[in-house]
């Protein structure tokens, strides 16, 4: 499956709705509704509190009714030119972007940002101008440019990163991200953009985020093939998105997955309902989408005149709004159809318009362009290795000088050549001894990483600067904790209660180590630790309930000593599940090996749930090691998006079975 045979559909998240009106000077006008605010206006006489009114009227309007906040947006711009407002008239242009954006007339989005941006740089509102380099970045992305988007992008994540701002770390991530999935070469770039974005809008509740980075994460493995895993993440988005913009597009996808499997009835209904979404909210840009993915629908059912009669719409729709990813989608689909039909002539003309199409989205040249702005992106966290270029030039040069001094000695002076030798030798020595320093450090540094990441993600981030986040279909997940652990801290001194519980998570480590299973972190007193990740096994489960018994055995064994010298004993609870993850590293400074996903917070609630000296595990993992463990069954559990949970205690291992690992 080709790009453009999937019509595929990427959001960009505008960083506009972070922060659209940055500034509101007008408190009444602040808390009121819509209908409100225009009673107001009618009243309010031609001065900056009304200019302030207007932006914030079509702040309110520019998703449910850009038409309207259009009309207030152009009157506020007026207002501000008349008062020589320069706060006024830089915000009334960034709404009016965001107005034109939403109705997919991007030149007229651009031209007002980019208006707005000069004003915003003028008067050192950072903010406002981080804001708009995003917005632009996902103007310039649909229309195809995507070298000046990437520009864009790195220019607004770079004064993101430099503020801590987490939330424009995030939009920037996500659409940089964006760009690189509109391109077939580098689809494979996006997925670690998407995963950072993922995890810092779930870290700080940044619903939109989530939604358009599960979207993304799903179209990704859309692409894939990996549908399953597609549609999770797709249903994820669709929980966020609900009676948003991005509903219609989520559901468009929705309906992709099932016509891959060949369910086109649903998939057409989930399209067709995606569809009514878009023209509800006149979005342009979605129903060229949606229209796209009928198309291809109707072409994999075998219905083609209804296949040709979408990919027109979608044409027709992409023309008006210059999209030309769009565009693209809809010519190689109709030059598809016609060439299977053995209209040549039209699958010839509609194959000379994609070519032309693709030659203005991406070329050689942009290429070049990317990679420059990527390398003036780096440039501050490379500036070391900058200055080592430039000493080995110079090095190099004084070599030059040095063997001409040499040719020319040797002419006249033996000592002078042996002292020349002497220098040779005592750099050389110099120089073996530096990469003896630096073998050893880099040894060191391997050893470090090796301590807290898998060898294989390790030997990823070291080769490539970054690990990919990998998909696990089935991981085990182990979660334990001490039962009355703030009670046992208020009777410790810190450094006792640090002793005890280093003690305590030593002997897990060695018990992780044994069964073969990757330690994920402690919080406080829990211990997390998961089989079958990074390399996926299937003896993971029964390996992580032995663990588990190993851990209760110790922690009884600990306790028989403690109650002897009259000590408190401490009390463990341990919960597994076994389902999907996604696995990898986050942050980027101080590396973390992490997993998510619902397997992990059912894990949890199996720990929660169980009592102390015992493992507690869930259906699914009793399933899975029943054979080998005789087990007590305990009832229902409720949990969160699946419903009740069947949960069990390990008894004891079957005599009969052994584990090998």
């Amino acid at each position: 499956m080709t790009l453009c045979q999937s019509n595929r559909m990427i959001r960009l998240l505008l960083s506009q709705c972070l922060a659209l009106i940055c500034f509101s000077f007008y408190s009444q006008a602040q808390d009121s509704t819509v209908d409100s605010l225009k009673s107001i206006l009618l009243t309010q006489k031609e001065d900056t509190i009304k200019v302030n009114m207007l932006i914030e009227l079509a702040d309110k309007l520019y998703r449910s009714n850009p038409d309207e906040a259009l009309e207030y947006g152009i009157q506020a711009k007026k207002f501000a030119e008349n008062l020589d407002y320069t706060k006024g008239l830089a915000y009334a242009s960034k709404n009016i972007g965001l107005d034109y954006y939403m109705l997919g007339n991007y030149v007229e989005a651009s031209i007002n940002w980019e208006n707005s941006l000069a004003i915003m740089e003028s008067m050192k509102d950072e903010v406002g101008a981080a804001n708009l380099m995003s917005n632009l970045g996902a103007t310039y992305s649909f229309m195809g440019d995507n070298a000046k988007a990437i520009e864009y992008f790195l220019r607004a994540l770079s004064m993101a990163e430099i503020k801590g701002d987490s939330i424009r770390i995030a939009t920037c991530l996500l659409n940089i991200g964006s760009v690189y999935s509109f391109i077939p070469e580098t689809i494979d770039k996006a997925i670690p953009y998407y995963f950072r974005a993922f995890i810092i809008s779930e870290t700080i509740n940044y619903y939109e985020a989530i939604g358009i980075s599960a979207f993304n994460i799903g179209d990704y493995y859309l692409q894939k093939e990996a549908y399953d895993t597609a549609l999770l993440y797709f249903e994820k988005s669709l929980e966020v998105n609900k009676n948003t913009l991005d509903e219609a597009p989520t559901l468009n996808n929705i309906g992709k997955v099932f016509a891959e499997k060949g369910d086109f009835q649903s998939a057409i209904t989930y399209q067709e309902e995606a569809l009514k979404k878009a023209e509800n909210i006149n979005g342009k840009l979605e129903m060229a989408q949606i229209y796209l993915g009928l198309a291809t629908t109707y072409q994999k059912q075998g219905t083609i005149k209804q296949s040709i009669n979408h990919f027109e719409r979608a044409k027709t729709i992409a023309e008006d709004i210059e999209s030309n990813n769009e565009l693209r989608g809809a010519y190689e689909g109709l030059s598809n159809i016609y060439a299977g039909l053995s209209d040549y002539q039209k699958a010839y003309q509609f194959q000379t318009l994609l070519r032309e199409t693709e030659k203005l989205i991406y070329n050689s040249e942009t290429d070049d362009k990317i990679k420059n702005l990527q390398f003036t992106y780096q440039l501050d966290k490379k500036q070391n290795e900058i200055e080592i270029l430039e000493q080995q030039s110079e090095i190099e040069q004084l070599k030059t000088k040095r063997q001409k001094v040499i040719k020319n000695a040797s002419l006249g002076s033996l000592g002078f050549v042996v002292i020349i030798v002497f220098i040779l030798y005592r750099n050389y020595r110099n120089k073996v001894k530096i990469n003896k320093i630096l073998d050893k450090q880099n040894a060191q540094i391997e050893s470090l990483l090796l301590n807290i990441l898998p060898e294989e993600t390790a030997k990823e981030l070291q080769q490539d600067g970054y690990a990919t986040p990998r998909y696990y279909e089935s991981v085990t997940v182990l979660f334990s904790d001490f039962v009355g652990f703030t009670k046992i801290a208020e009777g410790l001194k810190p450094h006792e209660l640090i002793a005890e519980l280093n003690s305590y998570f030593n002997a897990f480590d060695d018990i992780v180590e044994k069964y073969h299973l990757e330690k994920i972190k402690t919080i406080g007193d829990a211990y997390m630790c998961a089989g079958g990740v990074p390399t996926p096994d299937n003896s993971h489960p029964c390996r992580t309930v032995q663990a588990g018994l190993a851990m209760q055995e110790y922690m009884e064994a600990k306790n028989t000593q403690r109650i002897k010298v009259g000590k408190q004993p401490w009390e463990l609870r341990v919960g597994i599940h076994t389902g999907p993850v996604v696995a990898g590293v986050v942050g980027n400074k101080k590396y973390a090996y992490d997993i998510w996903g619902d397997t992990v917070n059912i894990a949890s609630r199996m720990e929660s749930k169980g009592e102390p000296g015992k493992v507690n595990v869930s259906a699914a993992t009793y399933t899975l090691i029943n054979d080998n463990y005789t087990c007590q069954y305990r009832g229902k559990i409720a949990a969160k998006n699946k419903g009740n949970v069947d949960m069990y205690f390990i008894e004891k291992e079957r005599s009969e079975t052994h584990i090998l690992f």
